[in-house]
């Protein structure tokens, strides 16, 4: 018997679900008709599955009288909101194409997500923390004060003709939220019911920004199949029931709370649970308590501030049994704390990325605990994962190599670069990830590293030619480098050389300057280092890695234990 090549495929008894997401929430106000859907702490709205299906149905309904239609996308900017979640619902039940922007995206970020997928129309929330997110729109659209019409003309914008804003102030230009949502007339009714048995699970139903090497962020395009099916796997990987309320403190405009959240307690029948519009450590501590929640999620990050809060010691966790770290890599000593302080002791760890719907590998609630703790576990059913050398061949078992992934939950590709995507996901279907993994050989798997040079802060993938694309627009700036250093709170932070053109000057506070309500707050660079030259090898490359050990020993940064 020859030596065991890094190939896993995961099996299962269960078939894959092939149905939309509309379908899907129209079965459970059936199924589980009075039982608690979501729950919104700060705001004390909550919905049961029959009151969110009807929500999501009227909604629908304003949206088709506003003359958008089957593959038109919709944008949504804000923080974790009910409305958030009704508009995801509303928009897949008439095969809308949601646009899952970042709250922290700032204005030159808003322009570019909006043009590359041609949105048609914008859900926002009016502000959230430091963001003024009325205002930054009509800085981009001008047009939106000129005449009483509601429909947007905007030169910079030109796809986009609705804004509906989530407020009860009346706002030049802007539907309020609740004016949209139509009355459940005969007609409506037979209008969606016809929409519904039009609309095919493969139709791509979400995009998702993520950012790349070269360039701006791209829309991961994503059918109801790819988000859908992978949200199901990960609730059974958590042993999901009815009766589970998962508190989802993570943000929605993410993977991770968005399928991972939402969609996973759908498939389940279970109760979500938002703390508030974004992480505070006291609120999910409250919520978990005062909810009764079964499961939290989180990246490590958070779960980091909860553990450390002064109200920890008083907070009730027998409730708490499951849940999911993941987002970055996950320290050993912060599991072994989650699982005995929280009393998770089911608490599972998943691996994935925005391309792959995203959990690839998820760790059971009955592995043994060495394997919980140090790797990101096995392969999700129905999914195919290979790991290859530079040569593009299989390595063997506890070889490091980049992992590749395959099946129902890879993207369709990105949006409107067809370039890009074929980079990405290769002639045979595989999505080549970037990141340098081993497979043990129980099939465990462990992430190592990155075959490219992304960051990843506080779970947040930060790819550094994208804020050097944005640097290089300084009038001062000659060249400019971005990586990532070692940071113990946040796992990575990012950090500049910058050589000025001849003859300028230039200080940090300048460059922070020019950051400030352009980029978002965890791409501004935190270390900033005025340089020269870069290091370069023979052939002229720039090594990042060198910049990297001179910032770590310069600032004597240092690497905290990972699992």
């Amino acid at each position: 018997m020859g030596t065991k090549k890094s190939y896993v495929c995961g099996t299962s008894t269960k078939p894959l679900l092939f149905e939309t997401i509309g379908e899907r929430l129209s079965t459970a106000a059936d199924v589980y008709s009075d039982h608690e859907a979501l729950v919104f702490c700060a705001t004390g709205d909550r919905m049961t599955y029959s009151e969110l299906n009807h929500a999501a149905d009227k909604l629908a309904a304003g949206l088709l009288g506003l003359g958008l239609d089957t593959g038109d996308r919709i944008g949504i900017w804000s923080p974790n909101k009910l409305e958030w979640v009704v508009t995801l619902f509303a928009s897949a039940k008439i095969g809308l194409i949601l646009v899952n922007i970042n709250p922290a995206y700032r204005i030159s970020e808003l322009e570019h997500a909006l043009n590359q997928v041609e949105c048609k129309a914008l859900v926002t929330a009016c502000s959230f923390k430091s963001s003024d997110y009325v205002s930054m729109i009509k800085e981009l659209a001008p047009e939106i004060s000129k005449g009483s019409d509601k429909r947007l003309s905007s030169s910079r914008l030109p796809h986009l003709e609705h804004l509906i804003a989530i407020t009860d102030q009346n706002i030049d230009g802007f539907y309020r939220f609740d004016q949209i949502s139509r009355e459940l007339s005969k007609e409506n009714m037979t209008l969606l019911s016809e929409k519904a048995h039009s609309l095919n699970p493969d139709d791509p139903i979400n995009i998702q920004f993520t950012s790349g090497t070269t360039g701006l962020p791209k829309g991961a395009t994503l059918s109801h199949f790819n988000i859908l099916n992978n949200a199901y796997s990960v609730g059974d990987a958590m042993k999901f029931t009815a009766e589970d309320r998962l508190c989802i403190p993570v943000p929605l405009y993410h993977c991770f709370g968005m399928v991972m959240g939402v969609l996973c307690c759908l498939t389940h029948g279970a109760t979500m649970v938002f703390p508030g519009e974004g992480f505070e450590p006291l609120d999910v501590l409250l919520a978990v308590e005062t909810e009764k929640c079964t499961a939290l999620h989180g990246v490590p990050t958070m779960f980091t501030a909860e553990l450390s809060h002064a109200d920890f010691d008083k907070t009730n966790f027998s409730s708490l049994r499951t849940g999911v770290m993941a987002g970055a890599p996950c320290p050993v000593e912060v599991m072994k704390q989650v699982q005995s302080l929280m009393k998770m002791d089911e608490v599972t760890i998943a691996y994935g990325m925005t391309e792959t719907s995203p959990v690839s590998f998820q760790s059971s609630t009955d592995d043994p605990l060495e394997k919980r703790v140090s790797t990101v576990g096995r392969i999700m059913p129905h999914v195919q994962v290979k790991i290859i050398n530079e040569d593009g061949m299989i390595v063997n078992r506890d070889e490091q190599g980049e992992l590749c992934t395959r099946g129902y939950s890879v993207m369709s590709g990105y949006w409107n670069d067809h370039e890009k995507s074929a980079e990405a996901v290769d002639s045979n279907g595989w999505m080549h990830t970037g990141d340098l993994a081993v497979l043990d050989s129980d099939g465990y798997c462990n992430i190592v590293g990155r075959v490219k040079d992304m960051i990843i802060r506080g779970g947040e993938n930060i790819y550094p030619r994208e804020i050097e694309e944005y640097l290089y627009r300084h009038p001062k700036i000659q060249d400019v480098a971005v990586f990532g250093v070692p940071d113990t709170k946040y796992g990575e932070a990012v950090a500049t050389w910058i050589q000025v053109k001849s003859g300028e000057t230039c200080s940090q506070q300048e460059i922070l300057e020019f950051c400030d309500n352009q980029i978002a707050h965890y791409k501004v660079p935190a270390y900033i280092e005025f340089v020269s030259e870069f290091p370069m090898t023979v052939t002229g490359k720039i090594q990042k890695f060198v910049m990297r050990d001179k910032m770590i020993d310069q600032h004597k940064l240092t690497v905290a234990e990972t699992a």
